[in-house]
């Protein structure tokens, strides 16, 4: 039962990180409005990110009952470690920059202040943490068993 449920958990979470990417890119492709397409976006990333603390937490503490101190040999291990760094980074640390940034440029659109380009760098670093985070769900597919 474990294991089925391990199964179910890695691909809600890798499923979410892929959906809510692919959502946010067509977000941002389709609606005029980029302050909506951004805010949808950033609701979708902070539910992925609680799915993915959930996530991480469970697969870790399974693997560490399942394997012991083994399992820090193991590349599953690492990758769903490397994610749930990933995870904690972007959702405590790069998001709440970005929050402010938006804040601080009110009442501009932060694209349309003195703000722009350190947004545009953090934004930049989010995306690639972001990307690292689904790849490593790859890892994490091919890994599993």
């Amino acid at each position: 039962m474990a294991n089925k449920l391990t199964l179910i958990i890695i691909t809600l979470w890798v499923g979410a990180l892929w959906a809510t990417g692919l959502s946010a890119y067509v977000l941002f492709d389709t609606l005029q409005d980029k302050q909506l397409a951004g805010s949808l976006a950033g609701k979708l990333f902070t539910i992925v990110s609680y799915i993915g603390m959930a996530s991480a937490f469970y697969l870790l503490i399974q693997r560490l009952l399942e394997s012991g101190t083994g399992a820090m040999k193991q590349s599953y291990f690492w990758a769903v470690l490397g994610m749930l760094l990933l995870v904690l980074a972007g959702h405590f640390g790069i998001q709440p920059l970005l929050a402010q940034l938006k804040t601080n440029a009110l009442p501009n659109d932060v694209m349309h202040s003195v703000f722009a380009s350190r947004f545009s760098a953090w934004h930049g670093v989010a995306s690639v943490a972001y990307l690292v985070e689904c790849l490593l769900g790859f890892v994490l597919v091919l890994k599993v068993r």
